[in-house]
């Protein structure tokens, strides 16, 4: 009886950990998928579709520049005013360095962006905050240099 409990609990613990492996990897390709697609739409100067990745709320986060700034609009209003047209916003590419969960609902995401754009490049770092909310991935909070 105890080796048939031993074998039941060892079951248990490998089944519950390849579900938590595969739930992450299924997250990360998520949040992959988003950023992506955010260049895409950066790409295009789709900067509304690029917003669609933030969380639309006033409680969104986004510091940059040395000012914390707060909101989707507000956030969404500084991308419109420091790229007002193709030759600011350029390209946009992403590259990540890590993507690590905070809880089963949320991750951090660092990289780097680089903006090759006519009016001069641009380059920094990022670090991102999702959280899966209502089933969803969104940004919720995004300091970048």
């Amino acid at each position: 009886m105890k080796t048939k409990a031993i074998f039941f609990f060892i079951t248990v613990v490998l089944i519950a950990s390849c579900s938590s492996k595969s739930t992450t990897e299924q997250d990360h390709k998520k949040i992959v998928a988003i950023l992506n697609q955010q260049e895409i739409d950066w790409n295009n100067h789709d900067l509304e579709g690029f917003m669609d990745g933030y969380w639309k709320s006033d409680s969104l986060y986004f510091y940059s520049g040395k000012k914390l700034k707060s909101g989707w609009e507000n956030t969404l209003y500084s991308y419109l005013k420091s790229y007002p047209d193709k030759s600011y916003s350029g390209t946009l590419k992403f590259t990540i360095a890590k993507i690590s969960a905070i809880t089963s609902d949320s991750y951090f995401v660092m990289g780097e962006y680089n903006l090759t754009r006519e009016v001069g490049n641009a380059t920094g770092t990022f670090m991102i905050i999702f959280k899966r909310i209502n089933g969803e991935w969104k940004i919720i909070a995004d300091s970048s240099c």
